[in-house]
C-alpha cells in the first residue's frame, strides 16, 4: 500500500506523522519506504545523520527533474529506507507546470520499479497543493490528511479534498481518502471544538485515534530520532502505535 501524507498547511504534524508511521511499522518487521517530496526535507534531516553531505542528485530531485531512478538510502532503523528531499525541489513546480510529458507520473513511474521490495510506502508531501503533491497522489493508493486545531486548518480541508477528487478524476481513479488525522490535540476549547466540527462535517472519515500535542516529538526530532527510539512510552508514541493498529491491525 502506498500512502500520501498531506496537508495544505505547514506545522500541523505532517512530517512527524510520516516519520512515526514509517518507523513504527518498520519496527514491526515490515519493509517500509519513506519518500520525502517536501523541499523542507525535514523527514530526511531526522532520519539521515549524513544528510548535510547528500548531493541533490542523491535525492528525489533527480527523479522528478531528470526522471532517474529513485535514490534509496538506508536509515538507522531496521527495515526503513528513505528517498531524501532537497531544498532545490521547491523550484521544480515551475518546470512541471510547463512540462507536457507525463508531469504528474514521474514519481509513480520510478516507484513502480521498486515497490515490490516494500510492504508499505509513505510519501511526505509538501504543505502546498502543487505538482509535487499531484505526483505523490498519482502514485498513491490512499491519502492521509493531517489536520490540527484551528479555523484556518479546518478551512484548508476543503481545498485539499478538492485536489484529491481532481487527481482521482484525471490521473489516478483508484485514489481514496484513508481518513483525516487530528493532531496536536490538547485540553483547550479550541482543540475540542475543532475536533467536534471535523467529525460532524466529515462523518466516518476521521480516525478514532487522536495525536496529542507532545514535546517529546519535538525533542525526538531535535535528537534526530523517531519517537519510538526516543521515548516509546511518550503519549505521542502510544498514540501513533494506536493509529497503526487502527489502520493496519499490526
Amino acid at each position: 500500500m502506498i500512502f500520501s501524507i498531506a496537508s495544505q498547511k505547514g506545522g500541523v504534524g505532517k512530517t512527524s506523522s510520516s516519520i512515526s508511521l514509517s518507523a513504527g511499522i518498520a519496527r514491526k518487521g515490515k519493509k517500509v519506504l519513506l519518500i520525502d517530496i517536501d523541499s523542507q526535507a525535514n523527514s530526511s534531516k531526522v532520519l539521515l545523520s549524513n544528510y548535510p553531505q547528500i548531493q541533490k542528485q542523491q535525492t528525489i530531485f533527480t527523479t522528478i527533474l531528470d526522471r532517474n531512478a529513485l535514490p534509496i538510502h538506508k536509515t538507522q532503523i531496521p527495515n526503513l529506507d528513505i528517498v531524501p528531499s532537497h531544498i532545490l525541489l521547491s523550484h521544480t513546480d515551475v518546470e512541471l507546470t510547463t512540462a507536457i510529458d507525463h508531469r504528474e507520473e514521474r514519481l509513480k513511474r520510478a516507484l513502480d520499479l521498486v515497490m515490490h521490495k516494500y510492504d508499505f510506502v509513505f510519501i511526505d508531501c509538501p504543505p502546498t497543493l502543487s505538482w509535487l503533491t499531484i505526483n505523490a497522489m498519482t502514485a498513491s493508493d490512499k491519502v492521509i490528511v493531517v489536520v490540527s486545531p484551528g479555523y484556518f486548518e479546518l478551512d484548508s480541508i476543503v481545498q485539499i479534498s478538492k485536489t484529491i477528487n481532481e487527481v482521482k478524476e484525471y490521473f489516478n481513479p483508484h485514489l481514496d481518502l484513508a481518513g483525516f488525522l487530528f493532531t496536536m490535540s490538547d485540553p483547550t476549547v479550541n482543540s475540542k471544538t475543532s475536533l467536534q466540527i471535523l467529525r460532524q462535517t466529515y462523518t466516518g472519515s476521521v480516525f478514532n485515534t487522536v495525536i496529542p500535542r507532545n514535546t517529546d516529538l519535538r525533542d525526538a526530532h531535535f535528537e534526530k530520532k523517531d519517537i519510538f527510539s526516543f521515548n516509546p512510552n511518550a503519549a505521542s508514541a502510544q498514540a501513533y502505535e494506536k493509529l497503526i493498529n487502527e489502520l493496519f491491525q499490526l
